[in-house]
């Protein structure tokens, strides 16, 4: 399995369904390793929030 996204790009988020989080502009801090259950994940970041956050590949999509 390979990531679609690399580290530094620009992607946009969007939460799941009950997910309190915001959806919007993200940088791609690193891509994370697989796990037992095959879903590539990442850690994302915003520039409006002071932590980082981790993302499946399926909530990510190009940034526009």
């Amino acid at each position: 399995m390979t990531h679609k996204f690399a580290t530094g790009q620009d992607v946009f988020y969007e939460p799941t369904f009950g997910n309190p989080a915001v959806g919007g502009q993200y940088k791609v801090v690193r891509p994370l390793p697989v796990e037992r259950d095959n879903r590539l994940s990442y850690r994302i970041k915003s520039v409006a929030e002071n932590f980082e956050r981790i993302a499946e590949e399926h909530q990510l999509s190009d940034s526009e």
